[in-house]
């Protein structure tokens, strides 16, 4: 009998450009700790570590995971590092998931921490993805590659520069109410189409920071939970996919999924509905923190999950449809990952957010009766892809329905 897996705790730090006062270790170390009082538990408590890296060249330094054991009290015990780009966050949550949920451990810790502002061009690594071949000469890159993706997707479905802008000044002010958040504050439409062009049509603030920080989870059966926490977030649904690393062979008439539409979402939050016993999350789930690293990301991932058809995510944007007062769903209350990116646990903090939110721990920016909130977590161009389903009632609850 599968074990029943909640969030037990949880710990994100203030986000910014740079830590200068502590390092890396100290700053997973701040992060588990952290996370461990907040479940009143220790070291002792603790059975795995699942550590969220993705790229170490940000910083220089090569498998950081190994120099952070000691200092996220790891010696000792089982522990693993996931590494999926931008999804890491949301991959390491499903591993631990998937640890506890097997029977192996009681408790596993997810940590993890970034400083990606520790090199001078972040682009310049994260160019290493992409088809040495093929891509590098054209020169993509992650900005001009997902701007081609809006500009197709716009063309599509009629979407103007201004219906983008709104989700960003929707974003940017739920922010305010985060502190965890990095960039924040009450902007407009002709805020966001004043700001400098970056690759058309993404200006400066389509485009989320670089942010240095760390988080942490904890996860549990039921014992672990009757021990420790009286109002968890279970883990009801994961879902996950990847796609080839050819873009070329993505785009053609005979890919499977539309590239530009990001239809391969379907498949991995199809798979985390399912299990979740979701089936019409328009009016089942409250909360959605999608990874939305670009101001086209999000709401494409929210079409293709069923929350509305293709091409209609920014005309519901005007009409309200996803602010956290009077909206339909909630869509990154805390401001999402288009105002705070930790690459490495950018998707985990994805996760901390919607596990709050079921907890009712979401401060300033909770959001009133949540039962269901979903985290997604985006790595890659679009090649992994990850969707996680948190809730007021275990699966055992769902079983029957």
């Amino acid at each position: 009998m599968p074990e029943t897996v909640a969030v037990l705790g949880t710990f994100q730090s203030d986000f910014k450009l740079r830590h200068p006062t502590v390092t890396f270790v100290e700053q997973a170390q701040e992060a588990a700790a952290g996370c461990m009082a907040r479940a009143g538990m220790t070291p002792d408590d603790i059975d795995a570590i699942v550590f969220s890296l993705a790229p170490t060249a940000f910083m220089g330094v090569p498998d950081a995971d190994r120099w952070a054991i000691d200092h996220i009290f790891g010696a000792g015990k089982p522990m693993m590092r996931v590494h999926t780009g931008g999804a890491t966050g949301g991959s390491v949550v499903q591993a631990a998931h998937s640890l506890v949920r097997s029977g192996m451990y009681r408790t596993v810790l997810i940590v993890g921490a970034e400083r990606i502002s520790e090199t001078p061009d972040a682009q310049k690594v994260l160019n290493q993805i992409f088809d040495p071949f093929y891509e590098k000469d054209m020169p993509l890159q992650t900005i001009t590659s997902v701007a081609l993706m809006a500009n197709t997707y716009m063309r599509r479905h009629g979407i103007k520069q201004e219906d983008i802008a709104r989700l960003i000044v929707r974003q940017r002010r739920n922010a305010m109410l985060n502190p965890h958040a990095h960039l924040k504050g009450n902007i407009t439409v002709a805020d966001v189409m004043a700001s400098p062009m970056i690759a058309y049509p993404f200006k400066l603030f389509d485009v989320c920071p670089r942010s240095s920080g760390g988080a942490a989870m904890i996860v549990g059966n039921m014992d672990a939970v009757r021990e420790f926490q009286t109002r968890p977030a279970f883990i009801t649904g994961t879902g996950a996919v990847s796609d080839s690393n050819w873009i070329g062979d993505r785009i053609v008439p005979s890919a499977e999924y539309d590239f530009i539409d990001w239809k391969l979402m379907r498949v991995a939050g199809g798979a985390a509905f399912r299990r979740a016993g979701i089936t019409d999350p328009i009016h089942q789930v409250q909360v959605a923190e999608v990874y939305d690293a670009f101001s086209i990301q999000g709401m494409t991932q929210m079409e293709q999950l069923g929350f509305c058809a293709a091409g209609t995510g920014f005309v519901l944007e005007r009409e309200g449809a996803w602010e956290i007062e009077g909206g339909q769903v909630a869509v990154c209350p805390s401001g999402g990952t288009l105002c705070t990116n930790p690459i490495a646990v950018a998707g985990l903090v994805r996760a901390i957010e919607a596990a709050n939110q079921v907890m009712g721990t979401a401060g300033g920016h909770q959001v009133r009766g949540v039962q269901k909130a979903i985290a997604t977590a985006v790595g890659g161009i679009a090649q992994f892809l990850t969707c996680s389903v948190f809730s007021t009632e275990p699966y055992e609850a769902l079983e029957g329905q």
